[in-house]
Parts: C-alpha cells; structure tokens; sequence
C-alpha cells in the first residue's frame, strides 16, 4: 500500500486519461437543466470528510439552499454565477478563484460548461459560524496586499532564511481548513514529512519538489498539485514564489494556520 504523496492536478484527470463519469445531479436538487458530471478525486477520505480532484459538469441552475461543505474551487473553463439569499451575485469564471462556507445559503447558476479543481471539507462536527449571517461568497484577491509571516525554521533550511507573507482569506470556524495567499523569496527546505494537507495553485515562480523516492516534481506558474499530509519531501523555490493555498490540518483544537513550507 502507497503511502502519502504529492499529486499533479490535471485538467483531464492523471496522465491526461480523461475523467470519470459520475452521473447526473437530482432534480429535487435543480431549479432547470439536467446536468451531467464527471471528475477524478486525486484525494478523498470519507471518515475525515475531505476530498480533493477536478469536475466538470454541463449546464445547470440550483435551488437556493444553505451549501452542505466548504470549498475552495479554481475554475479552468467556463463561468458560474453564484447568488446569494440577500440577491448579491459574484461571477466567476476561467482562470479565476473562489470560496463558498459551509452553511452559506446560495444559487449556483451555471449558464453552460465548467470545470473546476476542488478542494472539500465538510466538518463532522458541524461547527457553527459565529456569524451565519456574514457568510458570503469569497473571490481571493491573488495581488492582494500580504502581512509578514513566520519563516521556515532556520533548522530545517538547506538555503539561507527566506521573507515570507500571507494572508487567510477564509478560514473555518475550527481553525483546521483555510485558504489564502502566500509568498516567499528563493529558499530550500530540508526533506520531511508535510505536516497537514494543502492544495497549491502557483500564480508566479516555480518549485521543484523531490519526495523520498527520488521522484523530482516539477511545477511552474499555473500549475496546481496537492501534498498529502505526511508525504516525505523537500521543498525549493527557484526565486520568488506566490500561491493560493488550501490547507487542511486534522486536529481536535487547531491553531491557525501558517502557509510557511
């Protein structure tokens, strides 16, 4: 049995093979159209509630309903417009990112096509937010002003200490799943083990990834990939890096979180 591991997110599935077919959506679910689905989850573990892939689907409209998870998606074709119960409506669409909490009582209405990376957590524990009524649709801002963050640990450096900034801009009620924006000046960690889930989408720079088999990942600007939690690896930067990131980190009372590798 394979242990954990660094993922290559693909438009069309690992090796470009193409997705599965995951039928339709319910019609008690629909105000109009009879969509069709398909998608491969690179990541997913029922008893935790978390998964992670790509979707696509055909055209649709749906009721106006609280949204049964978290999710942060990156849309790779086509648009959405999301509505929400007080009547404000954001548009998404290709190349663009965004964030529904769970709980949010929206309208997904897709005019056409879309695909999406996807990253789920639905909370066994149901935690409330503090305000439900704050709850909206979030599009993350990828040239949005970051604060100073902690750096890797000078113990864990092979490079010399890098400059580092973040910003969550959605983190759950638990404090265990959060997505924001990160970046760093040229550095190279040490191998390790990947202390929590995270799903990142470059926005500029490159890194190069070696696991503990030898495997070099390669991943440019525009790439996405997904490093399970535990899974052996360095971690370097071939000069300034930024990124959306998506964390997830199991824990009975989690700290906030740091995007710092």
């Amino acid at each position: 049995m394979s242990g954990p591991t660094i993922h290559r997110f693909e438009a069309n599935g690992p090796g470009g093979k193409g997705l599965q077919d995951w039928g339709g959506i319910p019609a008690e679910s629909l105000v109009s159209g009879t969509p069709h689905q398909n998608g491969h989850s690179y990541v997913n573990d029922d008893k935790l509630g978390f998964k992670a892939g790509v979707w696509d689907c055909t055209a649709m409209t749906g009721k106006m309903e609280p949204y049964p998870c978290h999710e942060f998606m990156v849309v790779l074709e086509g648009s959405v417009t999301m509505i929400e119960e007080n009547g404000r409506e954001t548009t998404i669409k290709a190349g663009e990112s965004f964030i529904l909490p769970k709980g949010l009582v929206c309208q997904w209405k897709q005019p056409g096509y879309i695909r999406k990376f996807y990253v789920i957590w639905d909370d066994p524990a149901g935690a409330a937010p503090k305000d439900p009524k704050a709850l909206k649709v979030l599009k993350p801002d990828p040239k949005g002003k970051l604060e100073p963050s902690t750096p890797t640990p000078a113990e864990m450096l092979i490079s010399g200490k890098p400059v580092q900034h973040g910003h969550d801009w959605f983190v759950d009620p638990t404090g265990q799943w959060s997505v924001g924006v990160w970046d760093s000046t040229a550095y190279h960690r040490k191998p390790a083990p990947f202390p929590r889930y995270e799903m990142m989408s470059l926005l500029e720079g490159a890194v190069t990834i070696t696991d503990d088999k030898g495997k070099v990942n390669h991943f440019k600007a525009g790439d996405t990939f997904f490093i399970e939690q535990g899974a052996v690896s360095d971690f370097k930067t071939d000069g300034y890096v930024r990124k959306f990131y998506c964390i997830f980190q199991p824990k009975k009372a989690a700290a906030k979180s740091e995007a710092a590798e």
